[in-house]
């Protein structure tokens, strides 16, 4: 894998994730950290698995949505169903290209990775 094809990657990641962070209300300092950890955490994982780069932003993604489980709660949360308590987004596929946001309650695609300010409205 070339250097500067892994860092495209990772930077474009980093882009998406935050539009998503910023579109929640969500990204404060600490929380941005910890899109950093998931950063270095996913450039060593692609440096062992160089075929695995497309898969960087959906894992990305959903590092900073462990992250943020245990430390401050859900997040994404689903803008679709609003009946049914609060309940968070999942990334699909959880290991390939193209990832989304997606309701599993709800069956349906909400947004690609980095698009979920077009959702909100904001």
């Amino acid at each position: 894998m070339e250097l500067n094809s892994l860092e495209q990657e990772l930077h474009t990641a980093r882009a998406l994730v935050m539009a998503d962070l910023v579109a929640g209300d969500v990204a404060d300092a600490g929380i941005v950290s910890m899109v950093e950890d998931a950063i270095v955490h996913r450039r060593w994982w692609v440096e062992q698995w160089p075929e695995g780069v497309s898969f960087v932003t959906g894992l990305v993604a959903q590092d900073v949505q462990d992250a943020l489980l245990e430390q401050h709660g859900r997040w994404p949360l689903c803008p679709v169903c609003t009946e049914e308590g609060p309940h968070a987004l999942d990334v699909e596929p959880e290991l390939g290209p193209d990832p989304h946001w997606v309701c599993t309650k709800a069956t349906v695609s909400v947004a690609p990775v980095g698009s979920l300010a077009e959702v909100l409205g904001r």
